[in-house]
């Protein structure tokens, strides 16, 4: 018998669940054979892997199944019922469309699946939770297909310009690849597609026509409203975008197809318009929404509410510590949802480390146990960010390292340029201006204006001013910002208690009355020469503190970090704010919004915004 090496077994636990694959192998069930009884306390990543392995209960005539041919690769898919590849594929999803017809294939064949991915922003840590379900596909014997949807990344609004598509399209199987090796998938099963190669064949067109005959306006906006960039006077690009990727499951010959519950609506747009063209009905597979750091989706162009793939150990750290992780709250917290949809079918376990005068380190291997001590306190938000962060630094290690390489590097830098800095025309000698990327267009001025969604904490009357408000306003941010505002008299003091407001946050810092205002509020008003009407803007609903406002349009770009007095950039930008005829907040009347909807004004009509 083979002598092993616990230290060295107990380590390369410490980042996988099996020691072969995504799945137990007959490595898995030789080693544990050969383990002895007795293992050291200290071995816990070891002693974790024997618990599940054990827990398989397999029995000696089944070890055969984990025995590989001498010509053949182990594949666990062909010791699986169909009911067991059933529980699989439906693990963690939050609804599936069309279960009979999966239970049918089930019988008689695999799956044939494929989950498609617009090749816009850069991916980042929530495209975790889709590359473990494709693992769980691929565990299932499913033949899996990635869908690079370069097209369709162009059609939604041009948010991945022309010139820029085939070297996102690259970045894009690169990383993913990269983190699908990271977390051990067996890739043998699965392959990538890239949508030009065959969306602008003959018979794919068509079928573009074909569908453009029988679908209305209204059917295809509203198939596209969780997914594709909603405005007043939508582009014909984005009304064709949900017809293309219900053609896309005719055209790639698949069973079923697999995205987030936000793609709902275009779910069903296929399952009611490929029978209309002749094509089978398709069975659909939903994952839940993973909410990002702030509380909301997670998404690549908020650059505060996701980790980047890429990021640096440090970096994570400190966008953690930022988090949205209220004590107690388990609702849109995105440490626990990355917890139980990642690191959980990752590694079947999740420790807390803290400091023993805290309570130690402990291991949960239940996600409920650890969701149920959360919610009761009994687990500190600081405690489980450490520890998150631990988790995701683990998981990106491989793919940093993975893209450390003059080829990838090259390709980053090509696929997502920044701004470079270029000299001012007419400045000092030395002064440097940004000058945007190629990917990006110049913003307008109101996109400089760092204006965030905030929840007053706690308002009060000025100490030394009867015309003054002090607010206590919490942003998302490691401690609350204290406002002065010149509310007095005009709003009621009971009316700004733990109200929702919309601030503008990199105006500099300045003293009002002795108290320092680090950030202003900011209503609708309405003056004339008897009286003056002021009430504060309203958040979209569903807001959470954090959200970012931008210019319908403008989501990508970044507002200054602090707004340079001397340029008078809000005194230049404020002049064209307004309240429209519909309640809606504007700059030059382009509506001010943010991921959830518009910004609005209670009652006040047409009145200008300060």
């Amino acid at each position: 018998m083979t002598t092993i090496n616990l230290t060295e077994l107990n380590d390369q636990l410490s980042t996988t669940s099996y020691l072969q694959g995504y799945s137990p192998s007959c490595i898995d069930v030789k080693t544990f054979q050969q383990l002895p009884s007795d293992i050291p306390e200290n071995f816990h990543h070891l002693i974790r892997w024997k618990n599940h392995i054990n827990q398989l209960n397999i029995s000696s005539s089944e070890f055969e199944l984990f025995t590989p041919d001498a010509n053949s690769t182990p594949n666990m898919a062909d010791s699986l019922t169909p009911a067991e590849k059933k529980n699989l594929i439906s693990r963690n999803l939050q609804e599936i469309l069309g279960e009979d017809k999966i239970d049918e294939i089930l019988k008689t064949r695999n799956l044939k699946i494929y989950w498609g991915t617009a090749t816009t922003g850069k991916p980042h840590i929530a495209y975790f939770v889709a590359m473990c379900k494709i693992g769980d596909f691929l565990k299932a014997g499913c033949e899996v297909t990635i869908l690079l949807a370069d097209l369709h990344a162009y059609l939604d609004n041009m948010k991945a310009p022309w010139d820029l598509l085939t070297l996102r399209t690259e970045y894009y199987k690169e990383i993913l690849t990269a983190m699908l090796k990271s977390i051990n998938v067996p890739i043998e099963k699965l392959k990538f597609v890239k949508g030009t190669d065959f969306q602008l064949g003959r018979d794919y067109t068509l079928d573009s026509y074909r569908l453009a005959t029988l679908v209305t306006e209204h059917d295809a906006k509203k198939a596209g409203a969780e997914v594709v960039k909603q405005v007043d006077h939508p582009l014909i690009s984005g009304l064709i975008y949900p017809g293309l990727q219900a053609l896309d499951e005719e055209h790639l010959k698949v069973d079923a197809q697999f995205g987030g519950v936000d793609q709902r609506k275009i779910f069903t747009y296929a399952e009611k318009y490929l029978p209309a063209l002749g094509y089978a009905k398709r069975a659909h597979l939903m994952n839940p929404m993973v909410p990002g750091l702030t509380g909301t989706k997670m998404s690549s162009s908020e650059a505060d509410s996701k980790i980047d793939l890429l990021d640096t150990p440090s970096l994570v750290k400190k966008k953690l510590k930022k988090a949205f992780c209220e004590p107690g709250n388990i609702t849109n917290n995105g440490l626990l949802s990355f917890i139980k949809f990642v690191a959980y079918p990752i590694f079947n376990e999740f420790s807390v480390l803290r400091k023993e005068e805290f309570g130690g380190n402990k291991t949960y291997t239940d996600y409920e146990e650890l969701e149920k001590e959360f919610a009761s306190e009994g687990l500190h938000p600081g405690d489980l960010k450490n520890s998150v962060a631990e988790v995701i630094n683990k998981l990106l290690a491989p793919v940093i390292d993975a893209f450390n390489q003059p080829r990838l590097l090259k390709l980053s830098a090509e696929a997502y340029p920044v701004a470079k800095a270029v000299k001012s025309k007419g400045g000092k000698k030395g002064q440097q201006q940004q000058q945007p990327a190629a990917a990006a267009a110049e913003g307008p001025l109101a996109s400089k204006l760092d204006i965030r969604i905030g929840k007053i904490i706690k308002a009060e009357k000025h100490p030394d001013a009867d015309s003054l408000y002090l607010e206590t306003i919490d942003f998302g941010e490691e401690q609350p910002r204290t406002v002065v505002s010149g509310l007095a008299g005009l709003v009621p003091l009971d009316h700004l208690q733990e109200r929702m407001v919309v601030c503008l946050c990199n105006l500099k810092p300045q003293k009002m009355r002795g108290i320092q205002s680090c950030a202003m509020l900011l209503c609708g008003s309405s003056k004339t020469d008897d009286s003056k009407v002021v009430e504060p803007l309203s958040p979209p609903e569903g807001s959470v503190v954090g959200d970012r406002v931008f210019v319908e349009g403008f989501e990508s770009c970044k507002p200054d970090e602090r707004l340079n007095p001397k340029k008078k950039i809000w005194e230049k930008a404020q002049v064209d704010l307004l309240v429209n005829k519909d309640g809606e907040a504007t700059w030059t009347n382009k509506t001010l919004m943010t991921s959830k909807g518009k910004v609005t004004s209670p009652s006040l009509r047409n009145v200008a915004i300060s």
